[in-house]
């Protein structure tokens, strides 16, 4: 296990390198200049292309990328090209608000995935399974922002329990007014990963009620619900750690269309800013980070297996 630990750690750098050098061709390619942020009307050449060289943008665009790989060395990730605000404190200050929305979703799915999943193949192609598919078809087909603002016009406009915009009431500091702004949000990532994982959870307890030991602690006298949860649930949750890796870079980069539906101060928000404005330093430094949280979370999906089910482990 130390070795497996050791390889994928090294196997980190090179990937981090090639992810680097595709997200900054990628907004290199894009259309649009970010100076003309910065362009009056009255504002003569001279001083546009004073402001490209003090950008940096006035030279090639392999020296820009590696200027921006020697500051990176340094533990350096730049300034913003829009705000001129350190890139890496941008991004800790942001971190919070989304990893705890993304954290409550991701918690609250899983907790509703698998009694719902156990339940719907445990009755298959009954009414239960037909409801749970259902809702599940629902989740995976409809537009995440469409679910958002139906949601907004429910509980915000017409019955008003529910704020909408924001992480905070201006001048309330209390943790129950997050509570209530994240209700909202929080429940449409909750709902949107809670059909996937409802999915895969069905379809590994039909194929887990078809093997032996199900029959043979059914012969011993052992009631369904114990079948389930104590066995078959083990072996079912085995694709959800997968799915839970690689959640972990969204613990970051969180749910864009969502955050910038419901005005959320997260990392999401800072990314649909950068990409408008350009701001390659801010693309990088996001994209870098979640590249990085996603490797690492199939690393502890890959140790969790081990844990998990005993016959991995002993094979490797």
């Amino acid at each position: 296990m130390r070795q497996l630990i050791v390889r994928r750690l090294l196997q980190t750098i090179p990937l981090l390198f090639f992810v680097s050098i595709a997200c900054f061709a990628l907004v290199k390619l894009a259309p649009g200049d970010p100076v003309l942020s910065f362009v009056t009307p009255n504002m003569h050449p001279e001083d546009i292309e004073r402001i490209r060289h003090h950008l940096g943008l006035d030279q090639p665009a392999y020296m820009q990328y590696l200027l921006w790989l020697k500051e990176m060395f340094r533990g350096n990730l730049g300034y913003s090209l829009v705000n001129h605000q350190p890139v890496a404190h941008q991004i800790i200050e942001r971190i919070p608000a989304t990893a705890g929305l993304m954290g409550s979703a991701l918690l609250l799915a899983v907790l509703i995935a698998i009694p719902l999943g156990l339940a719907a193949g445990s009755q298959r192609n009954r009414w239960a399974d037909k409801l749970i598919n259902l809702i599940s078809y629902i989740g995976i087909s409809i537009p995440i922002f469409w679910l958002a603002i139906m949601l907004i016009y429910l509980f915000a406009i017409q019955l008003h329990w529910l704020p909408v915009m924001g992480m905070r009431t201006i001048g309330k500091e209390s943790a129950m007014d997050v509570i209530k702004h994240g209700i909202l949000p929080c429940s449409v990532l909750a709902f949107s990963f809670l059909s996937t994982y409802v999915r895969y959870i069905r379809s590994g307890t039909i194929g887990q009620l078809k093997e032996e030991y199900v029959q043979i602690q059914y012969a011993f006298g052992s009631s369904k619900r114990i079948v389930l949860f104590r066995h078959v649930m083990k072996h079912v949750l085995l694709p959800i750690i997968t799915l839970l890796g690689m959640s972990m870079a969204e613990l970051v980069t969180g749910a864009i269309v969502t955050e910038t539906v419901f005005s959320w101060p997260g990392i999401g928000s800072l990314g649909m800013t950068a990409v408008k404005g350009l701001d390659y330093p801010v693309i990088m430094g996001i994209t870098l980070l979640s590249a990085l949280l996603l490797i690492i979370g199939n690393l502890l999906a890959d140790i969790l297996y081990g844990f998990a089910d005993p016959r991995i482990k002993t094979t490797r």
